[in-house]
């Protein structure tokens, strides 16, 4: 398939063989899911779905791959293409039976971050995900509070799923090879999160706020939303920065703010 990758799109495609095996070995299709690969470009993942289930959805926003991927996928399933942004789609319309959708992927680094929300949004009907993204931004996702990397992403992301990082893919796996490194993760929604979808929004703008001035304390960042006598109630040091703040007591300055 010839295709010259277009930066517009955040186009680097993988063409390792190995590690598009190992990708596919930890995503573990069987013919009784349902599959939605996001960004198939020019089929690398697509083909081996394709024989491990039979049928898959894949969104595919260049117009000028659909018919070469589908002229390449056809002998080996039923291939249900979307010529859509996924930063706009509504993945809910997929869910046609009760089975909840497993979604892979080779997210664009420049949209990676917007789309993990947009997808959150929609986490009722995801059982799992299987995202490649930019090594920094994964290990963002996976950050544990007092590390230098924790922040914003590490926090709405761990309050609606299990975040899980499997291993590392070099740049010299992709044409063209990107300037940084990548990670495949696992995201695993969680059963019962401490924030439900409903209050998203209003979590993610309390998170932004704390966040919003690293070098600044947790009492200066969240003077108008909640004052510092509440947050010594709910056992949380307001002089503490934000870096430091668990998950769970993010929660609760949250819910401390709707009362």
């Amino acid at each position: 398939m010839s295709h010259r990758p277009r930066k517009r799109f955040g186009q680097n495609f993988l063409h390792d063989q190995s590690v598009i095996e190992r990708i596919l070995d930890a995503v573990d299709p069987r013919p009784e899911e349902h599959l939605v690969e996001i960004g198939p470009g020019q089929g690398a993942l697509t083909k081996g779905l394709l024989q491990r289930c039979g049928e898959i959805d894949a969104i595919e926003l260049d117009r000028d791959l659909l018919e070469p991927l589908a002229d390449r996928c056809a002998a080996y399933g039923t291939l249900n293409l979307h010529n859509a942004d996924a930063l706009k789609f509504d993945f809910r319309s997929l869910q046609t039976d009760q089975r909840s959708l497993r979604l892979v992927g080779n997210l664009p680094y420049n949209i990676s971050t917007p789309l993990l929300f947009h997808l959150l949004s929609q986490g009722k009907v995801i059982c799992n995900m299987h995202f490649m993204l930019q090594k920094e931004v994964v290990d963002r996702m996976a950050a544990s509070p007092g590390s230098r990397t924790y922040g914003r992403l590490s926090v709405m992301l761990q309050a609606r799923c299990e975040v899980i990082p499997l291993f590392d893919i070099g740049p010299e796996s992709f044409n063209p090879p990107p300037r940084v490194d990548s990670s495949v993760v696992r995201l695993l929604p969680l059963e019962n999160p401490p924030v439900s979808t409903n209050d998203l929004e209003g979590f993610g703008e309390l998170v932004s706020l704390a966040f919003g001035q690293r070098r600044k304390t947790l009492r200066n960042n969240l003077k108008k939303r909640i004052n510092q006598h509440k947050i010594i109630d709910l056992g949380i040091d307001p002089s503490c920065r934000p870096e430091t703040v668990a998950l769970q007591q993010f929660v609760q300055l949250f819910h401390a703010t709707k009362e």
